[in-house]
């Protein structure tokens, strides 16, 4: 078990709703103040990504983030450099893609990672047939391996990926690339097939950008992961205490009664 299983697991035991947001690193100057304001707005996790050229998975809104944070100069030795002077007290995971961590070697990745205060990573782009040396090296450094379970994966599949995902399972709403969008999707059918299969948390994202939204996929879910509303916000100039009632107000439509 990693510790990143150990602090979600004990906020399902808790029987409070994970609410996850996702914002880049080094799409502003002032990045970690905003990661500082979103855990002031009651996220349980943060999810972090970490800029890629390419990004197969992520949709406009995002897409302008990273080329942001491209352009700022932002590496994974500089993200880890930032993170590791804070101290948030919330997991944080990130997200990013494979010729990111493979360019930087796996075991150096991973570790400079760790060190500085990682719990877990997303790497959408890695298949479950080619998993086994990043886990290997994560698992060795406690680093939880996230995976994903989309609307098309099928039962046999979905239990492979549940067995092996650590800390929880990303369940996507949608088969689509990140992005605000209506409703919850299929991601209440995705969580039944997780959980059919496995006793680990499964988190909704995609496409998850209200208040309303996030209340739905929390109540059918273990948590919650908002992104793109919340980058779009951050492109558009939001401030840490806009970033903070933002997150505030997600925090409040999934404990209302």
């Amino acid at each position: 078990m990693t510790t990143l299983d150990e602090r979600l697991g004990a906020v399902r035991a808790s029987g409070r709703r994970a609410l996850v947001p996702y914002l880049m690193a080094g799409a502003r100057p002032d990045w970690t103040r905003l990661l500082e304001a979103a855990v002031a707005g009651g996220a349980d996790a943060l999810e972090v990504g970490l800029p890629f050229s390419d990004p197969m998975m992520d949709g406009p809104v995002i897409q302008e983030a990273a080329l942001a944070a491209l352009a700022a100069g932002t590496t994974l030795d500089s993200v880890c450099a930032e993170l590791g002077a804070l101290d948030l007290g919330v997991p944080l995971v990130a997200m990013t893609y494979c010729n990111v961590v493979y360019h930087y070697g796996l075991e150096r990745a991973a570790g400079r990672l760790r060190e500085a205060g990682v719990l877990g990573t997303i790497l959408p782009d890695l298949a479950l047939e080619e998993l086994d040396e990043w886990a290997a090296v994560c698992d060795a450094g406690d680093l939880a391996t996230v995976l994903m379970v989309a609307p098309s994966t099928p039962p046999e599949r979905v239990a492979r990926v549940a067995a092996r995902s650590r800390g929880f399972v990303y369940a996507a709403a949608r088969m689509a690339v990140t992005g605000a969008a209506v409703g919850l999707g299929d991601g209440a059918a995705v969580v039944e097939r997780i959980r059919a299969a496995s006793p680990v948390p499964a988190y909704v994202g995609i496409g998850i950008a209200s208040p309303e939204q996030a209340r739905a996929a929390a109540a059918v879910a273990d948590g919650a992961i908002v992104g793109s509303a919340l980058v779009r916000r951050v492109l558009d100039g939001a401030s840490p205490e806009q970033v903070e009632s933002f997150v505030r107000g997600l925090r409040e439509a999934i404990d209302a009664p």
